[in-house]
């Protein structure tokens, strides 16, 4: 039991690091003049190839039930909108900024699981403090109030990917092989894009290979590598735990996005940030 809570805290952990490269990967592309759904396309696009590989080196099977496509229809749906909101919002705001109040998300799995799993007052104290946290990053650096719209954005990623948090490990779909569970998720999700860009008639191209490098990235380390060990995280160890091991989200993008695209970082965003 150790030994696998253990685990659970570790996959956490990288689950969330690696969630936190998403503007690490994603704001050249938009340099580049590439809108949120072509960059989201080639996101989803590239990590279904990438699990579809994996599953046929481990000689998994792609049958499904037919019990079982509706809630990957709705996981899919959830976890797709979690990505679009977050994306759009960078358009408003800082993207450190942004991925750091989308860790309201465990404020939500918490309420959400309040009669299904204890939460301990430890995690409590936690919560409130995350909640302080956040109240300090709704200023940009220069002191002026963030956008309303970049805001109301991140809350409504944090709400879709709280919902997939606690509906993967709720519904029919906890007993499914995770790399398969993670391929139908992303293949539903993908059907948001492709409608979005009208049948792929409005996708734009990569401009050039730099930038496959980008968009390939993309699809690896927050996509698949971090929707695979969070799955496994949230079969140790709970819903509520694995949604506080997201405080390595933020950290990780505010480091790419001061270290490489010179975002600001005051000492009222540090304190934030820690609480």
């Amino acid at each position: 039991m150790t030994n696998n809570k253990t685990k659970g805290f570790l996959l956490g952990a990288i689950a969330a690091a690696s969630y936190g490269m998403n503007p690490l990967f994603t704001l050249p592309l938009y340099s580049a003049g590439m809108s949120v759904d072509s960059v989201l396309f080639y996101r989803y696009a590239l990590a279904i190839v990438v699990l579809g590989i994996m599953m046929k080196m481990q000689k998994q099977s792609f049958a499904i039930k037919k019990a079982d496509v509706l809630p990957l229809c709705i996981m899919g749906l959830l976890f797709s909108f979690s990505s679009l909101f977050l994306f759009m919002s960078y358009n408003y705001m800082d993207a450190g900024i942004a991925s750091t109040i989308l860790f309201v998300y465990p404020v939500l799995v918490a309420i959400i699981v309040v009669f299904k799993e204890k939460v301990s007052p430890v995690t409590m104290f936690s919560i409130a403090l995350a909640f302080v946290g956040i109240s300090l990053l709704c200023k940009s650096p220069g002191g002026q109030t963030l956008s309303l719209v970049g805001i109301t954005f991140v809350f409504l990623s944090s709400l879709s990917y709280a919902i997939y948090i606690v509906g993967v490990n709720r519904s029919s779909l906890k007993d499914m092989p995770i790399a398969k569970l993670t391929f139908y998720v992303l293949l539903f999700g993908l059907s948001v894009y492709v409608v979005r860009l009208k049948f792929c008639t409005g996708l734009q191209p990569i401009p050039t290979p730099l930038l496959w490098v980008n968009a390939v990235s993309l699809a690896v380390f927050p996509t698949v590598i971090s929707l695979v060990t969070m799955t496994k995280a949230i079969h140790y160890i709970g819903s509520t735990p694995t949604a506080i091991l997201g405080a390595l989200e933020p950290v990780t993008a505010l480091f790419f996005g001061v270290l490489i695209f010179g975002e600001q970082l005051t000492p009222r965003i540090i304190l934030g940030i820690l609480m």
